[in-house]
């Protein structure tokens, strides 16, 4: 066991875990952290660097190496040499002397909506805690231009402390994208599905010093839908969207058709 962390058995503050994709430098994780101080005991368990876009991947053959990390002298955090959900999982399993009472994953730089759910790391440290049994809210501020994390930050407190009192079904997570806007400019919050929008992926041939061949992605997300019940398309609108997911992929209605096909048989 590590150093204790800021719970104690005395203490009747909610403790909420802090993570994100960005890494524990990021700007976006140390804004929400200070926010979420004001009201729970907290500690963050971050990738030591940026894990953007790797999904829910985990480390089975390679040591997971941590690194406390201090600000100004003050232990800050813990850094992980992994992934997203290395560092929740570990977090848990590992470094927090109980169960935390929320997981609080973000603000991360960029957007997460639509098919950007599925590579997301910020998402994928969520959805870790919810399968640890946390409840759990991804956030993510939906600009890489200039970001200012600090309205961000207030909103995702105030949500929040509605998930404490109200708690989230097993399996389900909430998956928050908000406009780079300020306060008054926002037009309001709406709950969204997964929307439809996909990425253009392209490849760009380049050359590095040696005049080797590599590619480079890049590419624009395609926007498939204009109604306000689709993330992509409510940020867009200058609405803060609020999608809750659940990490069970199973299509259940595939799942008659499929019965017809009588595929019993084929063994």
């Amino acid at each position: 066991m590590m150093d204790s962390l800021y719970y104690t058995s005395m203490d009747r503050k909610p403790l909420i875990l802090i993570s994100n994709d960005d890494g524990i430098h990021a700007p976006g994780i140390e804004v929400l952290s200070q926010e979420a101080r004001k009201f729970a005991d907290i500690v963050i368990v971050a990738p030591d660097k940026q894990q953007s876009a790797v999904g829910h991947a985990i480390t089975m053959n390679y040591p997971l190496r941590v690194e406390k990390v201090y600000k100004n002298g003050v232990f800050y955090g813990y850094g992980v040499e992994g992934t997203p959900a290395d560092a929740v999982k570990l977090g848990v399993r590992t470094l927090l002397d109980r169960k935390p009472d929320l997981l609080l994953s973000g603000i991360n730089h960029g957007s997460n909506t639509a098919i950007s759910i599925i590579y997301s790391g910020t998402v994928s440290a969520a959805t870790e805690g919810t399968v640890l049994g946390i409840p759990s809210i991804a956030f993510s501020l939906t600009t890489y231009d200039k970001p200012d994390f600090n309205y961000a930050a207030r909103f995702a407190i105030r949500l929040a402390k509605r998930v404490l009192q109200n708690g989230l079904p097993p399996g389900v997570l909430l998956n928050v994208n908000i406009p780079p806007l300020p306060e008054e400019e926002i037009r309001g919050v709406v709950i969204t599905r997964q929307g439809k929008s996909i990425w253009n992926d392209k490849f760009e041939s380049r050359r590095d010093p040696n005049n080797r061949e590599y590619f480079w992605l890049t590419g624009d997300l395609t926007q498939v839908e204009s109604t306000l019940d689709d993330d992509q398309y409510a940020v867009t609108q200058r609405y803060i969207s609020i999608t809750p997911i659940h990490y069970d992929l199973t299509d259940y209605g595939m799942i008659e058709e499929l019965k017809k096909w009588n595929v019993e048989t084929l063994k």
